[in-house]
């Protein structure tokens, strides 16, 4: 199908997040099935948390002082490479901090770059507030769509009268496949276009499956 037809699916991601990763495994696999065109876009849960860091256990509060390297890189790269530059650096991020359990450093980063053929200077960007602002309005736009009460990912897509449908996750593991990731995304779609549809959650029982 033309990529005139397609629908645009906007998709928000902070790098670190491991559900965050799996829901973006699963929207390259909808692409493949449904005339979808991911549009990626850069989150960043330090910001979401930046109010309540006093209140949060010490090591999520570790967690989120890491967090803010990878985003700034990827913020750093949108605006000096453009936005295409997004979902490949975001690939190779996300590969080596999730499936190779690489920590959020800047050799990681680097290595990163290089896979993206990306310039590795980028990673400098790691440690300034240089492109904090551009960030904060990327966030903003993103997480305005749901609410403060979530986190990442969040997915918009054009909704059928007008305006967008946005909403958080879908939280799944392992990331579904071929049929199953397009019946997926046409329930995902079906509740989330209900008018005063708000949550279906269960406990979680297991961990993110990287395959």
């Amino acid at each position: 199908m033309p990529d005139t037809e397609k629908i645009p699916a906007d998709f928000w991601f902070d790098p670190l997040c491991p559900w965050a990763w799996m829901t973006s495994r699963w929207m390259l696999e909808v692409e493949k099935v449904r005339p979808v065109e991911v549009r990626w876009h850069v989150m960043s849960l330090a910001v979401l948390n930046e109010p309540k860091m006093d209140t949060l256990p010490e090591e999520y509060r570790e967690y989120l002082t890491n967090a803010w390297g990878p985003v700034r890189v990827c913020i750093a790269a949108e605006q000096k490479c453009g936005s295409e530059v997004l979902g490949p650096l975001y690939s190779a991020l996300g590969t080596r901090f999730h499936p190779l359990g690489q920590p959020s450093t800047r050799e990681t980063i680097v290595a990163a770059l290089q896979d993206a053929d990306l310039p590795t200077e980028l990673a400098d960007a790691a440690e300034t507030k240089d492109y904090d602002a551009e960030l904060r309005i990327s966030h903003r736009e993103g997480i305005s769509l749901v609410g403060e009460d979530v986190g990442t990912p969040v997915i918009a897509v054009p909704g059928a009268h007008g305006g967008r449908v946005a909403f958080f996750g879908p939280v799944v593991t392992p990331a579904p496949k071929g049929e199953t990731a397009a019946e997926l995304w046409d329930g995902t779609l079906l509740v989330a276009s209900t008018p005063g549809f708000y949550e279906i959650k269960r406990t979680r029982t297991v961990g993110p499956i990287f395959d």
